[in-house]
């Protein structure tokens, strides 16, 4: 028997505008229960947690919390009303026989004193504080709004293993996928209004989701015909029969009803930077650069090349000069010692981390022509306003929207929108994940992955760092940066440590199944939605002139081993020759393994 419900939602109805927000929404969270609500931006999520954290009325329906149950809602944007010190703040949220101990303890943990003042806070110390206030009553429900925005990856995989332990049940929106994986159970998915749930993780939920789309468009495509066939009937059946069958009259009558009501997915995002002519096959090169401010070192003697293609990830815990070391990169900032050498024939396009380049009293359509007319240049094509809009999930009323206005998604959108029209071979992304939904990452993705420029960006987000960048630049401290191949994972497996210098995990823990899950397991649902990343693309195409490479080598060592009289005549010589054979060997045959395994998941991919 199913455990009785913490918090329930029945019947659950909002509307804002023309259609429902929500429409008939059930929602029912038992204790221990960690479920990950997922949606559009725009569809409603954040609206629905406030309903179940008691902050918003609906239309109609009813909220259930059971007797003596805490709940503790994270928002997006903390209201810290007059609170004077983060300690405040956080201890105002605690209840009577509540440890004020954890209060301290916890913003400790997050790297604040308790002694800051809110009006002074950063957005990620802002965020810290907030976190701090919902996880110190140590409550029985968690709703957690965006929980990872602002904050970097050592706080991030604090708050992971945080939750982890905490036995709270918990329903959290966010677009970090990696951060859903790791803790969901149970997945709940906002769509036109209506809430569907699926008893696994955020790890299958992507591979479910297109089939219940799927199987919806084959639903309606068999109604559009019985439509047709229907409507021929009325026109050309019997024709002796001067009354019609009033029964199938009030049929095709339904059905042209049902089709009326059928609300279809929104369209998907449109990205594709217009792109200007190649760039050279050099695009930056570092040599032992140094910057410091006010005697604080943030680039101590780094050296790097970077070449037309490479997708270089920076990532660090906030203020150690991730953006710093970008501008530094790409020319906007001298160093202070060593020299930048920049490519020949570069075109940067930059998105930069905060929104605050955009007028939130201008439009969107302002914003995007300049305040030019109504085209918008587009790669050297004028495109009118509105149509470039649409590829961004834009409506065409929204050209005449203040920015201010504006959802943090659909600013990120508009900033992505306005970078994306400039032509360029380098595209240069600081936190370019930020507020912008899973499908929309998705496409983002796709964009990078095609782009045939230069990508260097700063990333809090592991999973999008693991499926763009082939190379990873971490700070090792006193301003050192190190560089590491491959991406965000690859990087912890050379380093051996995280960016807490804290060992990783050897594994992954093992996520409790359902008991009918059996028939699908995790590895098959992943696999229904499995791309090939940059990487391994990337691996693909170059393996093949690797492995030629490496047998011209080990043919040539084989020649010079192939002297009778090398052994005799210089010993070291001959050991040395067969140290280099022995290595290219084995990397010989970890390439060949490694170009089999991609060929074939190509192929798997491929049939489907």
């Amino acid at each position: 028997m199913a455990p009785p419900p913490l918090l329930q939602l029945k019947d659950i109805g909002l509307t804002f505008g023309g259609h429902p927000l929500l429409d008939g929404v059930e929602l029912a969270v038992a204790a221990g229960e960690r479920l990950c609500l997922v949606g559009r931006n725009g569809s409603g999520k954040s609206t629905l947690l406030k309903i179940a954290a008691g902050l918003i009325e609906p239309d109609r329906g009813s909220r259930f919390v059971q007797p003596g149950a805490t709940v503790r809602y994270l928002p997006q944007e903390p209201d810290f009303g007059e609170a004077t010190t983060t300690l405040a703040y956080v201890t105002a949220g605690l209840g009577p026989g509540d440890d004020p101990y954890r209060a301290r303890y916890l913003l400790e943990q997050l790297g604040l004193t308790g002694e800051e003042s809110p009006a002074t806070l950063s957005g990620g110390e802002a965020r810290r504080a907030a976190i701090a206030r919902a996880l110190a009553p140590e409550p029985d429900i968690l709703l957690l709004d965006e929980p990872t925005n602002h904050l970097d990856l050592p706080v991030i995989e604090w708050l992971e293993a945080e939750l982890d332990a905490t036995r709270a049940a918990m329903v959290m929106i966010s677009h970090d996928r990696r951060f859903l994986a790791d803790l969901s159970r149970i997945t709940v998915w906002l769509d036109r209004g209506r809430l569907r749930r699926i008893e696994r993780g955020f790890a299958q939920f992507e591979a479910w989701r297109d089939e219940v789309l799927a199987e919806e468009e084959r639903e309606q495509h068999k109604l559009d015909r019985k439509i047709v066939a229907e409507e021929h009937w009325m026109r050309y059946g019997v024709t002796a029969r001067r009354k019609r069958n009033m029964r199938r009259v009030g049929e095709l009558q339904a059905l042209r009803q049902a089709r009326r009501d059928y609300r279809a997915t929104a369209g998907s995002v449109s990205l594709a930077a217009a792109q200007a002519d190649r760039s050279g096959t050099l695009v930056a090169e570092a040599k032992t650069i140094s910057k410091s401010y006010d005697g604080r070192p943030i680039v101590t003697e780094f050296s790097t090349r970077i070449q037309r293609g490479d997708r270089i990830g920076i990532v660090g815990p906030n203020g150690t000069g991730k953006t710093t070391l970008l501008s530094l990169l790409t020319g906007i900032l001298a160093p202070d010692s060593g020299t930048i050498r920049l490519g020949a024939n570069l075109e940067m396009a930059t998105l930069e981390q905060s929104r605050e380049s955009l007028d939130p009293n201008a439009t969107v359509a302002e914003t995007l022509t300049g305040g030019r007319g109504d085209s918008v240049m587009v790669g050297g094509t004028q495109r009118h306003v509105v149509g470039y809009m649409k590829d961004f999930l834009f409506a065409p009323e929204q050209a005449r929207t203040a920015v201010g206005a504006l959802s943090g998604g659909e600013r990120g959108r508009l900033m992505l929108a306005r970078a994306l029209a400039k032509p360029s071979n380098v595209l240069v992304l600081d936190e370019p994940t930020n507020d912008l939904d899973l499908d929309t990452l998705d496409v983002l993705e796709e964009m990078l992955g095609d782009y045939a420029g230069t990508v260097l960006l700063i990333s809090h987000d592991r999973d999008f760092l693991d499926r763009i960048v082939n190379a990873v630049i971490v700070p090792e401290g006193d301003g050192r940066w190190t560089e590491y191949a491959g991406g965000y994972t690859d990087m912890l497996a050379q380093r051996g440590a995280d960016l807490a210098r804290q060992a990783p995990a050897k594994a992954a823990k093992e996520k409790p199944a359902p008991a009918d899950d059996a028939a699908a397991p995790a590895g098959d649902a992943k696999a229904a939605r499995r791309k090939l990343s940059f990487n391994e693309k990337h691996a693909l195409e170059t393996l093949p002139k690797t492995m030629a490479k490496l047998q011209r080598t080990i043919a040539s060592l084989h020649d010079k081993l192939a002297d009778p009289a090398l052994f005799a005549r210089d010993r070291k010589a001959f050991d040395e020759t067969s140290q280099a054979a022995a290595a290219a060997e084995a990397e010989l045959a970890a390439a060949e393994e490694r170009w089999l395994e991609l060929e074939i998941l190509r192929e798997e991919i491929e049939g489907r």
